[in-house]
């Protein structure tokens, strides 16, 4: 390892630190436990365990406090003297919108349904100061709280890991598959997220400019047809489109056919933004107050306009970092009004065919995404893996791209190239006001925390059956990607790559070192 750190993105249980620390030691990556426990704290940029465990100590989450509360008054859901929470209980606890769209006598009913687990042992994996993730009975629960005071759940879902699967198509996944020539551990590590998450397929996929991209492609593209998972297929890209959508913009930024400081509605014609003086900028940057639609996925693409109405509201925090889809529908409306073409046309004529994504596509409907495209699944409960029926995102420019691992790796090392040097500089500086636990945002990217050279950037988003991740190592523009073919944290993988990838030597260093 070149002695690279990441910064701490959240506060990690030390518990769980202790657990990985453990596991590393009985892979035989150390040598013995206090040289475990001290890598990990040096890869979260501490300088040792003892600072480590001092950033574990703070003060604990909203979100977390509402879990407790939740496990505190529905453990005993399964007996004779329990008394359900009424309305105001409940929202004391969960935001009035989570309340509008799941009633509470639902909700209450659901969450009753797990008392038995609620009795286990709660782990907590990680948590910021308005996010938690914690462990129960073989699920992992991600819980969002509301920013302003109360901080009331805005956000609680469960995700089962391989322990709760049940489906026997699952038990003997073929041997990881691989393309070009990727680090010697990652196919191990692959195989073994696959079996930890209960994930059907997995793709890692890595490299940097100048060199072709490497993929490990570990379990099945489709169950029923018992189809091994190659590199080439294709996955669902929630979120990192984003990337394609802000290298287009500011691409026509480069060529003065956009202005960054200039209103979005100067130049916008199918709509318009509520707030006249919202700018390009501040859309880039996750900054602009814009509201999201309420149907993401569809059978088909409808137009903005049909999608939002002519006069898209703008009702959220302008100012700070708080990821918005339907600012980044309306970047892509703005796209296509500059340019004359539909969104998919324009974003593949500015991004995609220069990098060579030749792979990669805009459908515009299920029939659309064609062959090699790998079956999105969800769990049933009772352990099953069952077919998430084929739909497209109904915003092309935040969720619309089918991609491969390898595309995706051309786009993270390229989209600069595509650039003047001093934009795409700007692309990589935090623009916005920090938004809910810290995030900052540059024109597109989301920032890691942490300084020069070892800093990062990534994008990511999930689906009801996907999940996409890309970071990239600024100094550098080393990239690695991470798609899945069903819903999951993927926190782990995220470690696990950055100290196996990230933390090598570039090849150009290498190179150095052996002269």
């Amino acid at each position: 390892m070149s002695g690279g750190s990441r910064s701490l993105p959240a506060q990690p249980s030390l518990r769980y630190l202790r657990l990985e620390a453990k596991r590393r030691l009985a892979a035989g990556e150390f040598p013995a436990l206090h040289d475990a426990q001290a890598a990990i704290a040096r890869e979260l940029g501490l300088p040792n365990w003892a600072a480590l465990k001092q950033a574990c100590t703070r003060q604990e989450s909203h979100a977390l406090a509402h879990v407790r509360w939740i496990i505190a008054r529905f453990s005993g859901a399964d007996g004779p003297q329990w008394s359900a929470p009424g309305q105001d209980e409940l929202r004391q606890h969960f935001d009035d919108r989570v309340l509008a769209a799941l009633p509470p006598g639902h909700l209450v009913e659901q969450i009753a349904k797990m008392a038995a687990d609620l009795r286990t042992e709660l782990v907590i994996i990680g948590q910021g100061p308005l996010q938690a993730q914690v462990q129960l009975a073989g699920l992992r629960y991600v819980a969002v709280a509301d920013p302003a005071p109360p901080h009331r759940l805005t956000g609680l879902r469960g995700f089962p890991l391989a322990d709760r699967i049940t489906d026997p198509r699952a038990k003997a996944p073929p041997s990881a598959r691989t393309l070009g020539e990727p680090p010697a551990e990652i196919a191990g590590l692959a195989e073994e997220a696959c079996a930890e998450l209960g994930l059907p397929a997995l793709v890692l996929a890595g490299g940097e400019p100048g060199r072709p991209p490497w993929v490990v492609a570990s379990g099945h593209a489709d169950l029923d047809r018992a189809e091994p998972l190659e590199p080439g297929c294709r996955f669902s890209a929630p979120g990192v489109t984003a990337l394609v959508t802000a290298t287009a913009v500011l691409r026509l930024v480069a060529e003065d056919r956009l202005g960054l400081d200039a209103p979005a509605n100067h130049r916008l014609r199918t709509v318009r933004l509520a707030d006249d003086t919202v700018t390009v900028r501040e859309l880039l940057s996750h900054a602009g107050g814009v509201d999201s639609p309420e149907e993401i996925y569809a059978d088909s693409v409808p137009d903005l306009a049909t999608l939002m109405g002519p006069v898209i509201s703008c009702g959220g925090r302008r100012g700070s970092a708080w990821p918005s889809n339907g600012g980044y529908g309306v970047l892509g409306q703005l796209i296509a009004d500059v340019t004359g073409l539909s969104y998919a046309r324009a974003a593949t004529r500015l991004v995609l065919e220069p990098l060579r994504m030749r792979d990669s596509g805009f459908p515009a409907r299920p029939a659309d995404i064609g062959p090699g495209a790998v079956t999105g699944y969800t769990v049933t409960a009772d352990g099953a893996f069952e077919p998430f029926p084929a739909q497209v995102c109904t915003v092309q420019a935040v969720a619309g791209l089918w991609s491969t691992g390898a595309d995706l790796v051309r786009l993270g090392t390229g989209w600069s190239s595509l650039l003047p040097g001093a934009l795409a500089r700007e692309a990589l500086t935090a623009q916005a006001r920090p938004g809910a636990g810290g995030l900052r945002t540059g024109l597109g990217w989301l920032l890691a925390p942490g300084g020069v050279p070892d800093q990062t950037a990534m994008h990511s988003g999930s689906a009801l059956d996907a999940v996409a991740f890309l970071r990239c190592r600024v100094r550098d523009r080393r990239t690695y990607v991470v798609l899945t073919n069903r819903a999951m944290t993927i926190d782990s993988i995220d470690r696990r790559l950055a100290a196996a990838f990230l933390d090598e030597p570039t090849e150009m260093l290498k190179g150095m070192k052996d002269s």
